[in-house]
């Protein structure tokens, strides 16, 4: 199929030129049961909403089914309220729910050999590909998969292949996707296009997805005040689509700062940040940026867990984020079956740690500083630093504040990655 791309626009593309998108890309096809999979409200910026909520006007109109799966992978199912927000008018008895442990079906595996040569030798182990069992239900004539393209700590830009190995996947190509990410290293990854995960999800469309109706719907937006800007939409069924998606999000969710970070601020939305799960993409994205002996701080009014279920609340509480060395040294020990288990948890707690590179500190509400100090984090207060690093006053970039400290606030690190430049060109 063509890939139809709408013409950047700084402004954004209007509501009406995406629906003309989605049309254009609907001609010919005679859809009578649909499954569109959409990220869920933790991409709330992709404006997968809209585009999810005007296909399915359009398809019910035109007499097809549609159910909607988001692409939960191990997060939360989304609330009652949370769909309202971001999917509008779409009833809510027509959305499904991802269970990643059980209700998925094994298709077949990506061999070690493959594995070694995208690592440089770093991984061998196959890997499972494993699907939600709607993907295959043959009843479904067409499959559509919209979410945004953005650089990403696991497989270096997010989306296309990834929205269904892991946004509806099983527990081993989870698991083991992260900890390959994990392994090779996510400096070496983020931003970038053909990494070993995405390589490894490349071979699994290609084996075991190819004969599935399936088109993607790629964004690249930014939020500015929280306002989304599409400034690109590419439809496709298959790879190019996401080619040309990653060289518009290079360009626009890529920021260099000229030094790096002695004090960085980063607020994470109480509505879409819960758990250090999902709010350590204030580490992930900032990482790059961070001066060594640097300061991360991150505003955090809504985080009141860890893990986003009980397995992997419980496993961040037990090993904590101490550093790569320290965890693959847990993971390696016999007694610690329950981390190899759970390799995603392994390499999230990889992840989220700075290796002593620079501090992290939670200003937290709805968990104790206890708590958080206790996985290896500093803490702080959430009234007492947002009084002094006030979200509402502070503006995206460098701020200096009334005593001249000099910080560089973040409103919402999902939306980018942010490099030192000096390093980088390194």
């Amino acid at each position: 199929m063509d890939i139809f791309r709408v013409a950047e626009r700084e402004e954004g593309l209007t509501a009406e030129e995406i629906r003309q998108a989605l049309l254009h890309a609907l001609e010919g096809r005679k859809a009578k049961k649909v499954l569109i999979i959409p990220p869920d409200f933790t991409r709330y910026h992709s404006n997968a909403g809209l585009i999810s909520n005007i296909l399915y006007h359009e398809l019910t109109e035109r007499g097809a089914e549609v159910d909607l799966l988001p692409a939960l992978g191990t997060h939360a199912p989304m609330t009652e309220e949370q769909i309202r927000d971001m999917y509008g008018d779409i009833p809510f008895d027509k959305f499904l729910v991802h269970d990643w442990r059980r209700d998925v079906v094994r298709l077949g595996e990506v061999p070690g050999e493959e594995l070694a040569a995208y690592t440089e030798g770093l991984w061998t182990e196959p890997v499972s590909v494993e699907v939600n069992r709607r993907i295959m239900d043959e009843s479904y004539d067409l499959i559509i998969s919209p979410g945004q393209v953005v650089p990403h700590e696991v497989i270096g830009m997010s989306n296309h292949a990834k929205n269904l190995f892991v946004g509806t996947g099983g527990s081993d190509m989870i698991n083991k996707s992260h900890m390959v990410g994990a392994v090779y290293g996510m400096e070496r990854m983020m931003g970038k296009d053909h990494t070993p995960v995405r390589k490894l999800f490349d071979y699994g469309m290609e084996h075991f997805l190819n004969r599935r109706p399936i088109l993607f719907v790629l964004t690249v937006t930014t939020a500015p005040g929280g306002k989304i800007r599409t400034h690109g939409l590419f439809i496709g069924e298959g790879r190019e689509c996401l080619t040309q998606a990653v060289k518009l999000a290079q360009q626009k969710n890529i920021d260099f700062v000229d030094h790096g970070l002695k004090k960085c601020v980063v607020y994470l939305d109480p509505g879409e940040f819960k758990s250090t799960w999902l709010g350590n993409k204030a580490v992930y994205r900032t990482r790059m940026a961070m001066a060594d002996g640097g300061k991360l701080i991150i505003l955090a009014p809504g985080v009141e867990r860890f893990g986003e279920d009980a397995i992997c609340d419980a496993l961040i509480r037990k090993y904590g984020y101490r550093g790569r060395l320290h965890t693959l040294e847990e993971f390696r020990k016999p007694e610690n079956e329950d981390l190899r288990e759970n390799m995603g948890a392994a390499a999230h707690l990889i992840h989220g740690s700075s290796d002593g590179r620079f501090t992290i500190t939670y200003a937290v509400r709805d968990i104790t500083q206890e708590e958080i100090r206790s996985v290896g984090f500093e803490a702080a207060d959430y009234d007492e630093t947002a009084a002094r690093y006030n979200p509402q006053t502070l503006q995206y970039g460098y701020n200096t504040m009334p005593d001249g400290e000099e910080i560089y606030y973040i409103p919402n690190p999902a939306l980018g990655l942010w490099i030192n430049r000096e390093a980088f060109g390194e």
